[in-house]
This record gives C-alpha cells, sequence and structure tokens, in this order.
C-alpha cells in the first residue's frame, strides 16, 4: 500500500496509461482503407510497368539528344566539324549503295566492314585457341604456372599497335600482319581470366576427384569446365572488345580494305563528316558483338 501510494505521489497523483498497440493501430487503419479489386491491382501494375518501361526508353533517347546538342554547339562555334543535319545527308548517301565496288582500293562502308570483321575473326579465333587451353593449363598446373607467369606479365602491358612492326617483318604483308595484332591483343584477356577461373575452384573438388582417380579429361570435362565457364566467357568478351579497337588502328597503317583504312582514305580527302560517319558505324559494330556475347554468356549460365 505505501509502495502504491509512492508512484501516486511522484506521477502526479495518478498511475501511467499503459502505450498504445501501435501494430494493431496500423492494423486497424489498413482495415479501413478501401481494398483495390483485382481489375484495379492489374491496372496499377500496368501502369506501374509502363511507367518503368517509358523511363527505360527516355533516358537514352535523352542522352543522345544531348549528345546532338553539344555535337550542334561545337560545330557553330567554327572550325570544320560538320554539323549533326550535314553528317545526316552524308550518311544517307553512304548508306543508299554501302556494296559499291570502284576498284580494289574504292569500295562501299559495307565491303569495309566486312573485311575489318574477318580480319577479326581468324586472329580472334587464333587466340581462343591458343588462349583458353593455355589459361586451363597455367590455372591448373603451378609449375606452368610459375614459368608463364613473368612472360605474361612481360609482354601484356606492350602497346597493341607495338606488335604491328614485328607481324609485317614475318609476315612481309598488311593482312597477315594486322591478323597477327588482333591474335596477340585477343590472347592476354583469355588466358588471365581463364586461370583465374580454374584457380578459384576449391580444392576439396580436386581433392575428390584425386581420391576418385579420374583422368585428367574427366576432371576437366566434369569439374573444370563447368566452373570455368563464366570467367572464360568474360575472357572472351574482353577479348573481342580489344580485337575491335586494335583493329581500326591497325587498318589505318597497313591500308587495304576495312573501316580502319576508309577512316584514314577519308581524312586524306578531308571529308570529315564520313569519319563521323565511321564512328558510329564503328561503336554500333562493336557494341553488336559485345551484346552478341552477352547473350551467349547468359544462355550458357541458365543451362
Amino acid at each position: 500500500m505505501h509502495a502504491t501510494a509512492f508512484l501516486v505521489d511522484q506521477s502526479g497523483g495518478a498511475p501511467p496509461a499503459a502505450p498504445a498497440n501501435d501494430a494493431g493501430a496500423a492494423r486497424a487503419a489498413a482495415a479501413r482503407r478501401p481494398r483495390l479489386t483485382a481489375d484495379e491491382q492489374e491496372e496499377s501494375t500496368r501502369r506501374a510497368e509502363l511507367r518503368a518501361l517509358l523511363a527505360r526508353a527516355l533516358a537514352p533517347l535523352l542522352g543522345l539528344a544531348l549528345l546532338v546538342l553539344v555535337w550542334q554547339l561545337i560545330a557553330h562555334t567554327g572550325g570544320q566539324l560538320p554539323t549533326p543535319a550535314r553528317t545526316w545527308d552524308a550518311a544517307t548517301a553512304v548508306f543508299a549503295d554501302p556494296f559499291y565496288r570502284n576498284g580494289p582500293n574504292d569500295q562501299g562502308i559495307g565491303w569495309n566492314v566486312l573485311a575489318s570483321l574477318s580480319r577479326v575473326a581468324v586472329g580472334f579465333g587464333l587466340a581462343a585457341l591458343i588462349g583458353i587451353p593455355a589459361g586451363f593449363a597455367i590455372g591448373r598446373f603451378v609449375f606452368v604456372h610459375q614459368m608463364a607467369g613473368p612472360v605474361i606479365s612481360l609482354l601484356k602491358p606492350v602497346s597493341p599497335l607495338a606488335w604491328l612492326p614485328i607481324g609485317l617483318l614475318v609476315f612481309k604483308a598488311a593482312n597477315p600482319a594486322a591478323i597477327w595484332t588482333i591474335f596477340v591483343c585477343s590472347l592476354w584477356p583469355m588466358i588471365i581470366n581463364t586461370a583465374v577461373g580454374v584457380r578459384q575452384i576449391p580444392h576439396e573438388y580436386l581433392n575428390v576427384a584425386r581420391v576418385l582417380n579420374l583422368s585428367e579429361w574427366k576432371v576437366f570435362t566434369r569439374i573444370l569446365f563447368p566452373a570455368v565457364l563464366p570467367y572464360m566467357l568474360t575472357g572472351v568478351r574482353l577479348s573481342i572488345g580489344v580485337a575491335w579497337l586494335v583493329i581500326v588502328a591497325a587498318e589505318m597503317l597497313t591500308g587495304g580494305v576495312g573501316i580502319g583504312f576508309w577512316v584514314w582514305d577519308e581524312w586524306n580527302n578531308l571529308n570529315v563528316a564520313h569519319i563521323i560517319i565511321a564512328i558510329f558505324v564503328i561503336g554500333a559494330v562493336g557494341l553488336a558483338l559485345e551484346g552478341a556475347l552477352v547473350l551467349i554468356a547468359k544462355r550458357f549460365e541458365y543451362r
């Protein structure tokens, strides 16, 4: 009794009220709200998806519009940079007949792109045939890793075009020299990423394979290859990007037919509009190559 009186006196004459149940109040408020019917919920979801789709479509368009605006402002400040409208007119004429032939060094932009892609395909394919198995060997065997590590560390930072004179000296021709340059530059990403993927495999898997006395071929097909595939595909994506970048620069120096030579030839003719067209074409082709490899990688991931 005395304790109760003390509590009453300290609290100002009345015991404190019990706190309200916040969770119960929230449930009661939610119950008072009008519930959406199934059709209304479907309509709300459809509107949300439409807003998200418009946002995804609008953002790239705004980016392109900003690029064109900056381009237009730079063209009006002086110099010989053509305006977007003038470049569009030139592109219409170029793509009206992209596969014409007026001699070995005067061909449409379509033939030049195909020539560059063919060189990239050969050089990139040779690099994949050698680089991927080499990456597996370097990641699998410690001795091979210790032997190849210093060589890769020494040669990987070398500028791609530094390999072009070696190709011209060895092959005595521009086309194989350009393919050689693509081959060397595409080699390192595939070797390094594949080797890293092999080294990321848990040692327990390999110990189990050793206990089961599996052959090296079964270790490769059942353990190494499925685990290393994402790393390997990343190396392939990096290599194709490097290959497409390098071929343009190599063709500027070697001449012949190719998108790089086309850019250099248009520069000699002071046709800046065609150079800008070539820049967009190079970017579009590189984007298409990257997108194709991304789709292939996703298809393998879902298997």
